[in-house]
């Protein structure tokens, strides 16, 4: 079986990127555990947000956008495949969409016993 992407996104959220990208440039995603919106993924010009070197790539979503986790809650959810969504309202912390009257949500879902398995057996996610 060959391993699962560890994100994904919507629809809904790809076209909302789309959108700030047009009017930020390139864009990058990182997703904590911590403060402001708790665990939110937070969308950032890319570079804006710096990466240390115990941030895990999870992958890209919409078309190249990398999405960064902390090395804490990605031992926390690495069994667990995330998928970035957007819905009305505005979230508290400092992500590019906050002025649009949307935030982005995580949703997600546990692997599958194979999909865990097929996850270890590739090379580990790369680190900031």
């Amino acid at each position: 079986m060959t391993a699962p992407p560890r994100v994904l996104s919507t629809p809904a959220a790809d076209a909302t990127i789309a959108m700030l990208a047009a009017r930020h440039g390139p864009l990058m995603f990182h997703q904590s555990g911590g403060c402001c919106d708790g665990s939110a993924p937070m969308c950032y010009p890319a570079g804006e947000f710096r990466v240390g070197g115990q941030d895990v790539l999870l992958g890209h979503v919409a078309g190249g956008v990398p999405v960064w986790i902390g090395a804490a809650q990605f031992e926390y959810w690495r069994h667990t495949q995330v998928t970035i969504d957007v819905v009305p309202g505005r979230g508290a912390g400092f992500s590019l969409e906050g002025p649009e009257g949307v935030r982005f949500i995580v949703r997600s879902r546990v692997f599958s016993d194979a999909e865990v398995d097929a996850l270890d057996a590739a090379d580990p996610p790369r680190r900031g």
